[in-house]
């Protein structure tokens, strides 16, 4: 006669929290690395461009501004809408779709020939990247186990700057021999390599699996444990109860608001000032007699910065408290930012500040990233990250887009470095008033 007590089904997200992390697991870990890079250098492509675009077709600061901003805007459509269909369809599929979208959009950039053209191109290049944000992060966050989450989210939301000092530093190269349409042509090359690794080595989560349970969901489940090194299962354990509602509403409920509210402040505030040190330093820095590949070099080493400031804040959050290390990391962004603000008359000077402003505002950035994943339960873990970077990059839109304007209006680099420097500060206080054993608990509770 069978004993009872073995009839109970084993859960496979607990084995994927408690288990070590396989090789598997870390390859997962790698393409999101990867894709995150790639979001970087695409998000950047415009900067890197701009430049030759101003030059050529003899644009002010102020419509620059406003094509700095297109893809911000696409990003914030497509984080809010998309991450709710990662949330649906699985983050696998959303992140195939979502690397079509944004190959389509940096080709069509090449081909622009006005600032109208060029905004739709950036605005569609924008809906891929920020369905693909929600999806990687939610990805990540359940490939890894309980004790290197927070490491895995951090590492991969690093993988932005990353993208850009490799990107960057590819540019200013094509910038030397070809014009500002050579940026995105090699973007949209990248960004299809993408697809046949994606395909390889980023599966469905097994969390996922089991929240939505297809008709192919045990033998797919099985696929994975057998890659990550564990025994395959019989059956699926007993189905969690699954929320009703809107998934967007679900952020709001009474134990939820004001997590869901704070954080989308803290990254709307923060996000101003991070995009401001990445979309206008190329300019500021050509504006300053500077060549446009030298200007590009200075944003690859502030892409460098921003590298080191996350790779630390990743080996930090292993021995303390991810948000007052955020806190911290926000709190100098202010500073730097504001030193970067003071300008300097040669490339090294201009280059250091540079670096030291992108290590503190990135380490912001990815301690967000990796609070996000680790406030929100399985089934809402994409829709939760697609909301906030949604509105906060919808916000954030207006940050090239109101420098712009400052410096046409007169008001000179110290005035306007200051002024957006103040976002790090509001969104350092946000934090403050975090419930820390809210935001801290491991993922899916």
């Amino acid at each position: 006669m069978t004993d009872p007590g073995r009839e109970a089904l084993p859960d496979p997200r607990r084995l994927v929290d408690h288990a070590p992390m396989s090789r598997a697991q870390w390859g997962t870990v790698a393409v999101m690395v990867g894709l995150n890079a790639l979001d970087g250098f695409d998000v950047l492509s415009i900067s890197f461009a701009s430049p030759g675009i101003a030059a050529a077709w003899g644009i002010d600061r102020a419509a620059l501004g406003i094509v700095l901003a297109m893809e911000l805007i696409g990003m914030a459509i497509g984080s809010v809408f998309l991450g709710g269909v990662a949330d649906r369809i699985g983050r696998r599929s959303t992140i195939l779709a979502c690397l079509l979208v944004m190959a389509g959009g940096m080709f069509g950039a090449a081909t622009a020939h006005d600032v109208t053209t060029l905004s739709v191109w950036r605005v569609l290049t924008g809906l891929g990247i920020g369905g693909m944000l929600a999806a990687t992060n939610a990805a990540v966050a359940e490939a890894a186990n309980a004790r290197r989450r927070a490491l895995c989210v951090v590492l991969m939301a690093g993988g932005y700057p990353v993208g850009s000092v490799v990107g960057g530093s590819i540019s200013a190269v094509l910038l030397v021999h070809y014009d500002w349409q050579a940026v995105f042509i090699f973007g949209g090359l990248a960004t299809l390599i993408f697809v046949p690794l994606v395909l390889w080595a980023a599966p469905e989560s097994i969390a996922f699996l089991l929240h939505r349970r297809p008709v192919n969901a045990l033998s797919r489940i099985n696929h994975r444990l057998i890659r990550m090194g564990h025994a395959p299962i019989t059956a699926l354990p007993e189905p969690e109860a699954k929320s009703q509602g809107v998934p967007v509403a679900q952020l709001f409920t009474p134990g939820r608001a004001r997590i869901s509210l704070l954080l989308t402040l803290a990254y709307f505030a923060h996000i101003m000032t991070f995009y401001f040190i990445l979309k206008w330093i190329p300019k500021i820095v050509a504006d300053m007699g500077f060549a446009p590949s030298d200007a590009a070099g200075v944003l690859v080493w502030a892409s460098i910065g921003g590298a080191m400031g996350s790779l630390l804040l990743g080996l930090l959050t292993i021995r303390a408290r991810l948000v007052p290390l955020t806190i911290g990391a926000m709190v100098l962004s202010t500073m730097l930012v504001v030193l970067f603000g003071r300008g300097s008359a040669d490339i090294p000077a201009l280059s250091l500040i540079a670096a030291m402003a992108g290590f503190a505002t990135n380490a912001g950035v990815v301690g967000l990233y990796a609070i996000i994943a680790e406030a929100f339960p399985t089934h809402l873990r994409a829709t939760a990250t697609g909301f906030v970077i949604g509105v906060g990059r919808g916000g954030s839109a207006l940050a090239p887009v109101i420098a712009g304007f400052l410096f046409v209006a007169g008001y000179g680099l110290a005035t306007v470095a200051l002024l957006m420097a103040l976002g790090s500060l509001v969104a350092a206080g946000a934090l403050m008033v975090l419930r820390p054993n809210k935001t801290e608990r491991s993922y899916g509770k």
